[in-house]
């Protein structure tokens, strides 16, 4: 996976080959994006009617990471194609802290 960013916005490249995009999650909560996606993986070898060889896997793969700025979850983007999933997760605003008057 890698994550670099520009003035406005994280740019993320994750690779996540022979995964369906209906079967990845993305969560975003803040400054905080996990990708979660399911695997499945069926191999066989038939010859006529005779099984020879079959072979599954299955699992989930799970990827969390903070980032240094909230993101604007309402203007971010997600394509995935050809096994890579590329997610462009915009900055949020920096909210100026305000100073308390003391009384």
């Amino acid at each position: 996976m890698d994550v670099s960013e520009d003035d406005s916005a994280y740019n993320v490249r994750a690779e996540i080959p022979g995964v369906k995009k209906d079967d990845i999650n993305v969560t975003i909560d803040g400054n905080q994006v996990a990708i979660t996606a399911e695997v499945k993986h069926i191999e066989e070898d038939k010859r006529g009617e005779k099984v020879l060889r079959s072979e599954r896997f299955y699992g989930k793969v799970y990827r969390a990471f903070s980032l240094a700025q909230d993101v604007d979850e309402t203007s971010a983007q997600a394509k995935y194609n050809a096994g890579v999933l590329e997610l462009r997760l915009p900055k949020k605003a920096a909210v100026s802290a305000k100073k308390l008057a003391i009384q």
